[in-house]
């Protein structure tokens, strides 16, 4: 008996000392998977409110857009209406140079052969138009500045007596109006 209560005597168990390291590594990684946590929660919280922020911001973004479709449809109703209100004004405007020009007494025929004898002479006198009010045909060449300046008549005067001619492509053989001076 003495060799068996001898062996268990200077015996050392290494169980207990096992257990309590595996305890220690087990707390430890306790205590880092709860530090892990910690921080997956705050992240979370930080991701929700950053949610809640850009859903805010789409809900601004669709007022803002609503806002911006309402005010294009203002803006194109106010160009309808000022477009309309110039062809209206041009419309009464050209009545109104009609109804002048109607009422404009015609030239005396001792006056108009006066005034085609004192016409000014530039450049080409053939076709050149005279300085009575009348129609001229455009020959090759021609520009505004040319047919006033032969006329005797301002360019302004000219431009106003033709609102439909497209002076920056006149072509040859288009009749426009001389007005009188």
């Amino acid at each position: 008996m003495d060799t068996i209560s001898s062996d268990n005597n200077e015996s050392f168990s290494y169980l207990p000392v096992l257990a309590l390291i595996v305890g220690l590594i087990a707390g430890v990684l306790g205590g880092v998977a709860l530090a892990k946590v910690s921080n997956i929660s705050e992240s979370l919280t930080d991701q929700s409110a950053l949610a809640d922020r850009i859903d805010a911001l789409e809900t601004e973004l669709r007022k803002t857009s609503t806002s911006s479709e309402q005010a294009t449809q203002r803006i194109n109703k106010v160009a309808a209406d000022t477009n309309a209100a110039f062809k209206q004004f041009s419309d009464a405007f050209a009545q109104l140079r009609t109804d002048f020009e109607g009422t404009q007494p015609a030239p005396a025929p001792a006056q108009a052969a006066a005034e085609s004898a004192n016409a000014p002479t530039g450049g080409s006198s053939a076709g050149a138009p005279s300085a009575a009010a009348g129609k001229y045909t455009i020959k090759g060449g021609d520009t505004g500045s040319k047919i006033a300046r032969n006329a005797g008549v301002s360019l302004t005067a000219l431009l106003n007596a033709n609102p439909g001619v497209d002076w920056n492509r006149l072509g040859v053989g288009q009749v426009i109006n001389i007005p009188a001076r």
